[in-house]
């Protein structure tokens, strides 16, 4: 098969007919094929091959960030089927990307009766890998180029919604989701003054059923809808070699080891939900709109390990060679959430916009915990029996937002905006041991964001937008939260002449948290210019071009958790990105005129981790017959990190294959 699709994709394009024929058509464009049962199929097929050089340097940086393999590939797929008879359905389209291998593959059907039902549903295939070497690796100055935080997961989601008596005023609705994973990866067992880097094994299952109805009528939209879920989690590390973790040097004398471990912890639990939304025009000048959403969530887990080896209790300086624990416990968390909001036009020119948020929850748990430690210090007992006794452990969250915004056509080229955020809420939850306000800890959110920006489109060739936010809080949640702060967003857009149009884009903020122990200061900018030729309409030729200038700075005091010393936390990104495409179309030929494509990407970054990624990319496609072209495209993947050299990857990636019309 795959000495098929190589020859398959070499074949020159001198096999072409010897008699001109016209440009193969754009997919849209093509002649529809009729059968006898009145069925008329249009679309296209993209199929090929791809090589993949061998990776020089970081294979797992390579996964990591790209992961694309070699093989024969589906590229694209685009089906429609038009059913003259209407027996059992009008109108089917099936559509598919990137199947054979690559990390992300799609399929979409849609199959509809006019008036009867809707049909839709989607399928995902995902593939998700990180193990990139710097992180999360303690032993990093040792040479040891393996992260102790790494996955490798396989991801599928499937969607499916059917509509019935679609495009009448009540449309009852049913739909049905599934979200399921499963892989390995390598995550660290912790234990007191140790850490063991061990393989993890996981899986994952989310169902949701939902259904409802739609009411559409001419001032009035209503849904109604009701569902649930169910899902479970589990996880589980294993291994019965010896590890004597990321600490060297030894305790009192003794090293400590890890020589089997069996760990696992499921997860199972349940939701259902009721969801209501509302929009109404009561009048000319009046829309207003609400949604409420009220769902219940509740959890079981058990947890469970068995460890042998050579470990301390860091409280007791007590040493012992083997544990046994298990852990029960549940969840449950109400959960409320609903919005309001309007649009008034009192007068020709002028639109308030209101809205109000608010969303409440709280999570009421319990848990019971059993463990059996076997000592092997002197003068202690051979087993030491610990249980802790159920505790509840509220965690309770109350947010909202109110906003009204003003919108005022000055003049027919130019409009304003003005406008107030007001955000509030508290928060409570357990407190830690290292705690010193008792039981609970306490949090409170108090914002006040001022609004305001403006349009101003003089004529069709200039557009002009800007829109900033400056805000002060007395309390925020985190210390990152955003807290005293100022956003702005602007816009241009121009068009030079006809064949000719740039736009700009600028956007900064700056958030500042000046309370002591934490002096927050964050600034993130971005500039960046886009510029787009198409000469005589882009027939011949067609240029984009795109430059982004970016920068990140990231200063803030904390407490190093192993010895609560105050210590700096300092960070900071100047980037240049950059990416251009030149496109142009060869003198005509008897097979048509070949297209090719010349440019690509580029990044360079400096700062604390300075990175470099180069990406250029050539493509062609060429009609051998109006209704079968032939295709190819290479790419160059070039990555690199001064500071870890050992990460830096590189590859040749090329494409060949052909598209067939229908």
């Amino acid at each position: 098969m795959r000495l098929l699709f190589v020859i398959l994709c070499l074949l020159p394009p001198a096999m072409a007919q010897d008699t001109e024929t016209p440009s193969a058509p754009k997919p849209q464009e093509a002649k529809p094929l009729a059968s006898a049962a009145e069925q008329v199929i249009t679309g296209d097929l993209d199929f090929g091959y791809r090589w993949t050089s061998n990776v020089g340097g970081s294979a797992a940086t390579y996964r990591s960030i790209v992961n694309l393999g070699e093989g024969p590939k589906l590229f694209n797929l685009n089906l429609s089927l038009r059913n003259g008879a209407r027996k059992v359905f009008d109108k089917l389209n099936v559509r598919a990307n990137s199947w054979g291998g690559d990390p992300y593959n799609t399929a979409h059907l849609d199959v509809e009766r006019d008036r009867a039902y809707r049909l839709s549903a989607d399928y995902r295939n995902i593939i998700y890998f990180s193990a990139e070497p710097s992180f999360g690796n303690p032993l990093l100055n040792q040479g040891v180029l393996t992260s102790q935080n790494s996955y490798d997961l396989h991801r599928r989601l499937f969607d499916v919604d059917l509509d019935l008596l679609p495009s009448r005023r009540v449309t009852p609705y049913l739909a049905y989701t599934r979200d399921w994973g499963e892989g390995r990866g390598v995550t660290d067992f912790v234990a007191d003054s140790n850490q063991y880097p061990v393989a993890d094994h996981f899986r994952d299952k989310t169902d949701q059923y939902r259904g409802g109805l739609r009411i559409e009528l001419t001032r009035l939209h209503v849904t109604l809808e009701q569902g649930g879920t169910t899902f479970k989690d589990d996880q589980r590390l294993l291994t019965s070699d010896r590890n004597f973790g990321n600490r060297v040097a030894p305790i009192f004398g003794q090293q400590l080891l890890l020589d089997y471990l069996n760990q696992a912890y499921g997860v199972r639990g349940d939701s259902i939900y009721s969801k209501a939304l509302v929009t109404v025009t009561p009048a000319s000048w009046l829309d207003v709109y609400g949604q409420f959403l009220y769902s219940r969530p509740q959890s079981d887990v058990k947890y469970s390990q068995i460890n042998t080896g050579l470990f301390v209790n860091s409280a007791s300086l007590a040493f012992f060679s083997a544990q046994n624990g298990i852990v029960l416990a549940e969840a449950k968390q109400p959960h409320t959430s609903g919005s309001f909001g309007m649009e008034v036009r009192p007068v020709r020119r002028v639109r308030i916009l209101e809205s109000l948020t608010s969303d409440h929850f709280h999570i009421s748990s319990s848990s019971l915990e059993d463990d059996l430690f076997w000592g092997i210090t002197p003068g202690l007992p051979p087993v030491t029996a610990i249980s802790s006794i159920p505790y509840v452990t509220p965690l309770v969250v109350n947010y909202n937002r109110q906003e009204v915004d003003l919108l005022v056509d000055a003049t027919k080229k130019v409009t304003l905006r003005a406008g107030h955020r007001y955000e509030w809420g508290d928060a409570q939850a357990r407190a830690s041991t290292l705690s010193q306000t008792g039981l609970a800890e306490m949090g409170e959110l108090k914002r006040q964001v001022g609004l305001a920006g403006f349009s101003y489109r003089p004529d069709e060739k200039l557009s002009l937008y800007f829109d900033f936010e400056d805000s002060g809080s007395a309390q925020s949640y985190f210390r990152t939260s955003l807290h005293d702060y100022q956003k702005g967003r602007a816009r241009v857009k121009y068009q030079v002449m006809s064949c000719l149009t740039v736009s700009a884009n600028l956007s900064v903020l700056n958030n500042q948290n000046p309370a002591p122990g934490i002096r927050y200061d964050f600034l993130s900018r971005e500039n960046g210019i886009t510029l787009f030729w198409t000469p005589r309409g882009g027939k011949r030729i067609s240029f984009l071009g795109d430059y982004t200038r970016s920068s990140l700075r990231s200063d803030l005091d904390y407490l190093v958790p192993q010895t609560l010393q105050p210590a700096r936390s300092f960070y900071r990104d100047n980037a240049h990105t950059g990416t251009g495409f030149l496109e142009f179309h060869l003198p005509s030929m008897k097979q048509g005129t070949p297209l090719i494509s010349v440019g690509g990407s580029v990044f360079s970054s400096s700062g604390s981790r300075p990175t470099h990624f180069y990406q250029p990319v050539g493509r062609f496609t060429f009609p051998i017959h109006k209704k079968l072209w032939w295709f190819g495209e290479w790419r160059w993947y070039d990555f690199s990190e001064p500071f870890y050299l050992f990460e830096g990857f590189r590859t040749h990636n090329l494409i060949l294959g052909f598209r067939a019309v229908l």
